[in-house]
């Protein structure tokens, strides 16, 4: 029963090594030049301020938002490529659906303004 899990195990085992291995290569290797910008923390694409408790531009959100609808997208996509063969029409025509559902909210938030950024 356990040799079933064998694959697996080296699979783990290998996936380790090469995160070990990459990571000590990069701190032999890599370039040890540090300055201000490099070691700054950065987050959400502008300067950090000094109060953690600010405001933020909402547009900020939508953007996230969006990327993170679309992104969905392509991940129902993808397992439902894979057995396109199998779902014959129907699997089609619900694809479709979805797609053109999708695609009508993207046109909804292009007109509206979401995706420009200023």
């Amino acid at each position: 029963m356990l040799a079933n899990y064998f694959p697996v195990f080296v699979f783990v085992l290998v996936g380790l090594a090469a995160g070990v291995l990459f990571l000590t290569l990069g701190t032999l290797l890599g370039p040890k030049r540090h300055y201000a910008e490099k070691d700054a923390p950065f987050e959400c694409g502008f300067e950090a301020f000094e109060n953690a408790r600010m405001r933020f531009d909402v547009r900020y959100y939508l953007v996230a938002i969006l990327f993170i609808l679309f992104d969905l997208e392509i991940a129902f996509m993808f397992p439902w490529a894979v057995v396109f063969k199998d779902l014959g029409m129907f699997g089609f025509g619900v694809m479709s659906v979805f797609i053109v559902i999708l695609g009508i909210g993207f046109v909804y938030e292009w007109k509206k303004g979401a995706l420009e950024w200023e």
